[in-house]
């Protein structure tokens, strides 16, 4: 009895140094932004998604947001039902964390900001955010086509950022043929999730998860070392001759890929009776700085279904005047350039599609 007790007085111990430890020495480059993913079954297809009905936080150096999803995993106060109000006009917004809000409120996201501008201009309007971490083009393609549909949305945004062309081939979900054709090579993409349901089931991980510096500093290197394997395990599939870098430092497969994915949302959209929006998330290049997701090669090879585009362009008024980028952290857009791209997106549907927009093979 007395041994038990002093192995876990010296284990509770040992774990109090660790913590201090990593304050002292990771605090400042260390996020405590727990992956709450789970599986989520839409006909054939298994993706992940955020949990239902979930609470958390995030805290980086920069600091600290909190989420709330709904029964749907949604980033959303408000369950939403497939049938769609009348006079309402819905919108789905499609992406990853830039897209979920990382590092950003709940209520000034993108998608919050859509809903906000036209609720004030009498138009009222629900925007469903689905974006998840790590979702890649893919994915999102298949959440539309399997699931999203189902909501009758009347406009289908989806946020672009760099990392999907490398984040298209982790997924594995979707292959190009010989003639550059679509194929669907599996029907399930769940990296981490079954770590995941394990572990969340052990009560007070999801505590240290949210607070603990050494716990998240462990799990951050885990998760991405596991993904840097999965990319170059994804990488060496590409066929030889499509693996050089363009001059955009993508391969022309990844580009291909990227074009055939959104051309065929737009497609699925507009057939749908949706106009698309293709979001230009802009990366960072230096304090305060950007430039396009979206590279020359991509934006020729998109095709007339995905006549709708927002550019980043826009954001140009504000380099080096506002912070577009968080500093620190995951460096995810910050809360003023999710209003400005929600307020751009906003002004289109309000407006009926009359605003000058940039049009990618200009």
């Amino acid at each position: 009895m007395k041994s038990a007790l002093l192995l876990i007085v010296t284990t509770c111990m040992m774990l109090v140094i660790c913590e201090v430890g990593a304050r002292a020495l990771f605090k400042q480059n260390t996020v405590l932004t727990p992956r709450y993913h789970t599986s989520a079954t839409y006909g054939e297809v298994t993706l992940r998604r955020i949990r239902p009905n979930m609470e958390f936080s995030h805290t980086t150096p920069d600091g600290s947001w909190a989420f709330k999803t709904n029964a749907q995993g949604f980033r959303n106060h408000v369950d939403f039902t497939y049938e769609k109000p009348p006079n309402i006009t819905r919108v789905v917004a499609l992406g990853d964390s830039h897209t979920q809000g990382h590092e950003c409120h709940q209520d000034y996201t993108y998608s919050a900001a859509i809903q906000k501008y036209l609720n004030l201009r009498q138009q009222p309007a629900e925007v469903i955010n689905t974006g998840v971490s790590g979702f890649s083009t893919a994915e999102a393609l298949l959440l539309l086509e399997r699931e999203m549909l189902r909501y009758h949305p009347d406009y289908v945004v989806l946020g672009f950022f760099a990392n999907d062309f490398e984040d298209n081939l982790k997924a594995g979900l979707f292959e190009l043929d010989t003639r550059g054709n679509l194929v669907l090579t599996k029907k399930s993409h769940t990296p981490g999730v079954a770590v995941q349901d394990l572990i969340y089931a052990i009560p007070g991980v999801q505590w240290l998860g949210e607070n603990s510096y050494f716990y998240s500093k462990l799990f951050n290197v885990t998760w991405d070392f596991y993904k840097k394997r999965l990319a170059s395990s994804a990488r060496e599939k590409i066929p030889q001759e499509f693996a050089v870098a363009t001059k955009s430092d993508y391969s022309k497969y990844e580009i291909e890929l990227a074009a055939a994915l959104i051309n065929r949302m737009a497609k699925v959209a507009n057939n749908a009776g949706a106009k698309f929006i293709l979001l230009d998330v802009p990366q960072r290049t230096g304090q305060d700085e950007f430039k396009s997701s979206v590279p020359q090669e991509l934006r020729v090879a998109l095709s007339e279904d995905a006549a709708l585009y927002l550019w980043s362009d826009f954001l140009e008024p504000y380099q080096g005047v506002a912070p577009l980028h968080v500093p620190r952290g995951g460096r995810h857009i910050t809360e003023f350039t999710h209003t400005i791209l929600g307020t751009r997106v906003a002004e289109f549907i309000a407006q009926s599609g009359s605003i000058n927009l940039m049009n990618s093979k200009n």
